[in-house]
C-alpha cells in the first residue's frame, strides 16, 4: 500500500529567459505547467495508474519568480477516494547562491487514475506510516479550501 511519503515529489527548474513574460519573470502558465506536472507525477507514484487532472482549485500568485532563480516545485497526495488522488503542490523561489526559499504560488489538486481504456479505475487505500508524513497531510488538510 503507498504511503504519503512515497509520493513526495520535488522538482526543480531554472528560470531561463524562454520561461519568461516581458517583466523577465516566470510566466504563469509555465508555473502552471509545472505543478501540473509534479501534481500528477505524486498521483501516478500513488496510485500505480496514469493520472489526468480533473480539478485544480484557486492558484494565487503570490510573489515572481525572477530569470536566473529556481522554479523549486513541491507536491503530494494527502487524501485519496475511490477513483480521485487530492495532491497539494507548492512552488518556491529559490536563490540559486544560497538556497534561501520564498512560497510563491500553491494549489490543491485532483486527479482521477485511469485504465488503458481511459476509463477510471479503483485506486489504493491511503496511508500515513511517519511523522513528517502525518505532518504534511495535517498541513495540507487544515489549508485546503473549503
Amino acid at each position: 500500500m503507498p504511503d504519503l511519503m512515497d509520493t513526495y515529489i520535488e522538482n526543480r527548474w531554472m528560470v531561463q529567459p524562454n520561461h519568461a513574460n516581458n517583466l523577465d519573470t516566470a510566466h504563469g502558465g509555465n508555473v502552471l505547467k509545472w505543478m501540473d506536472e509534479v501534481g500528477a507525477m505524486s498521483a501516478m507514484r500513488f496510485s500505480g495508474e496514469t493520472c489526468v487532472t480533473a480539478h485544480m482549485d484557486e492558484v494565487n500568485f503570490k510573489r515572481p519568480i525572477p530569470v536566473g532563480d529556481i522554479a523549486l516545485v513541491r507536491g503530494y497526495v494527502y487524501r485519496a477516494g475511490e477513483t480521485s488522488v487530492r495532491a497539494r503542490v507548492r512552488v518556491f523561489r529559490e536563490e540559486p547562491r544560497n538556497g534561501r526559499q520564498e512560497l510563491t504560488t500553491e494549489s490543491y489538486m485532483v486527479f482521477v487514475a485511469i485504465d488503458d481504456d481511459r476509463e477510471p479505475t479503483p485506486v489504493p487505500e491511503f496511508t500515513v506510516s511517519s511523522e513528517r508524513g502525518e505532518e504534511l497531510r495535517a498541513e495540507a488538510l487544515s489549508d485546503e479550501p473549503r
